[in-house]
């Protein structure tokens, strides 16, 4: 009978690759099995197909603001939907074909067919039982469906097949208004598409500070016919699928399904660890440990519904990875701050604790919008808002949510910040060059500096703004 392995992997995506990572630097008796495609869903269906989309269409809805520039003849240019997806199709495989190399030279010790868990450590894969000290379950997640909507065939959308179509529209319905549905909804509409989207939530891409909600949705509104009421039915009409909410109908050629993302957990055996499991059928995971109860069995990213994000996903595999082969208990790690961003127009993101984690009474709250912000005027982008929020006593930084250009790179910075537990006055007094978007934030921490007791005169964390918007 051959000894056990140390550990089994099962999933072949963000978190399965990170964890792959730690194991092979510790032992070379390990097996690591996928079934379906390999290469992970950001490269394939996600993250990096979406944002080429978003690239192309961002590129093209700036024709619009070229005229002021004095640049004429935009009237003229066009989007070949057909050649845009080519281009975000060879993009992807690019991006497909580095994920693969991660796998590509294991040998025996890569196995392609599905897994199934027979006990903590056991585990059966396509009919061979294999024995093995500890095992990693990072299977990923898929959009969520409902079956009847299966019955559109091919113009029935998800993330999974949206970039394999040779073409579009030219009426497209985007159901579910979360940072995906946003995402591509948005870039659509603006690659000239009519769109239609429907959401049963008025908060959109995971905001919940209102003034910052009611940004974005000014801007969604702009480039596309947005709805909120009750959950959207479908039905063939003649010419098309007939999406209905309420009293409010749209009949589209394409509907892309937007709302949600399900566990890869069906048929994986998990009952048999013996640990209870939720009314989704996941058992308790440890979010410092990526421990399933007090088992050998450690579950990282999509799989385990916590943080569904790329980043988030890579740090739970690297977690996995090392306890997995820990010979005692395994080591807790601190995770990072929560960092989301959103890729819409204007970018949105939430750093920290949103508003809604928050108690009001304890915060103070630093606003600053981008509508006379001078970077931005000058490029043509003065659209948004930006709002931090910080301990009324001590100042410490707590969270952000945001809806402005730049947005990415002022949720970095926020993030930076939040990790290194910086003040407001701490922030305030780093350089911010001038002309850049990121004035907008200084101007969002004076406010929040004028709303705090104590006063730092002895650096220049309290120099004011000087009065003039150009300038700052």
């Amino acid at each position: 009978m051959s000894p056990p392995l140390d550990t089994i992997i099962i999933g072949a995506g963000t978190a399965g690759l990170a964890a792959l990572r730690e194991v092979r630097k510790r032992t070379e008796r390990f097996l690591i099995v996928n079934e379906g495609p390999w290469g992970t869903t950001c490269a394939r269906v996600g993250c990096m197909p979406s944002k080429a989309l978003i690239e192309v269409a961002d590129a093209f809805h700036r024709r619009h603001a070229l005229a002021a520039f004095g640049v004429q003849g935009t009237e003229g240019l066009r989007a070949d939907v057909p050649a845009v997806l080519r281009h975000v199709r060879a993009l992807r495989d690019h991006f497909a074909a580095s994920a693969l190399q991660a796998t590509a030279q294991l040998g025996r010790s890569k196995r392609a067919g599905r897994a199934t868990v027979l006990g903590p450590q056991r585990v059966d894969i396509d009919g061979r039982a294999y024995d093995t000290r500890s095992i990693v379950i990072a299977t990923g997640s898929r959009p969520h469906l409902p079956d009847e909507w299966l019955a559109f065939g091919e113009r029935m959308l998800t993330t999974d097949n949206l970039f394999e179509q040779p073409d579009l529209g030219p009426r497209v319905a985007v159901i579910g208004m979360g940072p995906i549905g946003v995402e591509i909804a948005q870039a659509l509409a603006r690659l000239g598409l009519t769109v239609w989207a429907f959401s049963t939530s008025a908060q959109f891409a995971g905001l919940t500070d209102p003034a910052i909600n009611a940004e974005l949705t000014a801007a969604l509104k702009a480039d596309m016919h947005l709805h909120v009421g009750p959950a959207a039915e479908l039905r063939e009409v003649p010419g098309g699928i007939e999406v209905r909410s309420g009293s409010h109908p749209a009949i589209v050629d394409h509907v892309v399904a937007a709302i949600g993302r399900i566990p890869n957990i069906e048929h994986l055996g998990l009952e048999t660890l013996g640990v209870p499991l939720n009314d989704k059928g996941l058992p308790p995971v440890d979010a410092h440990t990526m421990q399933v109860g007090d088992l050998p069995v450690f579950m990282a990213g999509d799989a385990n519904t916590q943080v569904p994000l790329l980043h988030e996903a890579a740090d739970e595999g690297h977690i996995a990875g090392m306890n997995a082969l820990r010979p005692a208990q395994p080591r807790r790690f601190d995770r990072r701050v929560p960092l989301s961003i959103v890729f819409s127009a204007p970018q949105t993101a939430v750093v920290g604790q949103g508003l809604a984690q928050l108690d009001a009474a304890t915060i103070v709250t630093g606003k600053a919008s981008f509508e006379d912000q001078g970077r931005a005027r000058a490029a043509g982008r003065n659209r948004g808002q930006l709002h931090l929020y910080a301990d009324g006593n001590t100042g410490q930084l707590r969270g952000s949510e945001l809806c402005a250009p730049g947005g990415e790179h002022l949720a970095h910075l926020l993030a930076l910040a939040l990790t290194q537990k910086m003040t407001v006055h701490d922030m305030l007094g780093m350089p911010f060059y001038h002309p850049t978007l990121e004035e907008g934030l200084r101007t969002a921490l004076r406010d929040a500096a004028g709303q705090l007791k104590q006063e730092r005169p002895s650096d220049l964390s309290d120099c004011p703004a000087i009065g003039v918007p150009a300038l700052e």
